[in-house]
């Protein structure tokens, strides 16, 4: 079950936000019904990309045997 400050990977792309499928976020709320969640992603550095709400089906969480990996954020679609 995904809890609130847990590490998530997205699994899709979300191009508006120059977000990419493996980029990693953090879950900062949890809606009651377990289905929808705020994620927030972030730059190394703790800049805020993006806070969106995202279903179940759209992450998951990040494995123990996982690594992170760097990578320039491409600029958001206009």
């Amino acid at each position: 079950m995904i809890q609130e400050l847990d590490t998530v990977v997205l699994k899709h792309d979300v191009p508006e936000h120059g977000l990419k499928r493996g980029d990693v976020g953090a879950i900062v709320h949890r809606y009651a019904d377990q289905e929808a969640f705020e994620v927030e992603f972030v730059t190394a550095q703790g800049k805020t990309v993006a806070v969106l709400t995202l279903t179940k089906d759209e992450i998951r969480p990040m494995g123990h045997s996982e690594i992170f990996h760097v990578r320039e954020l491409a600029p958001p679609l206009a």
